[in-house]
């Protein structure tokens, strides 16, 4: 399993849990080894599926870091923090989740929409 890391300490992605708010954008950078990429992206595609097919689940897309970076990140939208956590919960998606390399760093935060 991905090593999961907090990219605020002050506000891990737990903790962001249980702010009931949404929609939401969860935003999550992976930090993969050189020459690991297509592993990755393999194993992520299995878990992607299964959270499209969840209730909440609004989109995701993958980016790709340039220059050679080793970043890849995630932005997906949700209608709430409880669709996501409920998803996020479930057992099957632990089961996909534990099949990510645990040489994968993952920094996860969940975000809401302002107005500037």
């Amino acid at each position: 399993m991905a090593k999961l890391q907090s990219l605020d300490p002050r506000t891990p992605m737990f903790a962001q849990f249980k702010e009931k708010t949404g929609p939401i954008v969860l935003a999550n950078t992976f930090v993969v080894p050189e020459g690991k990429t297509e592993e990755f992206l393999a194993t992520f595609k299995k878990q992607a599926e299964y959270m499209k097919a969840q209730p909440g689940f609004v989109s995701l897309r993958m980016h790709r870091g340039t220059a050679g970076s080793q970043l890849l990140m995630n932005v997906a939208v949700w209608e709430s923090t409880g669709a996501l956590a409920a998803a996020f919960g479930n057992p099957e998606f632990q089961r996909l989740a534990a099949e990510t390399s645990d040489d994968i760093e993952s920094y996860p935060h969940i975000f809401e929409q302002i107005d500037v």
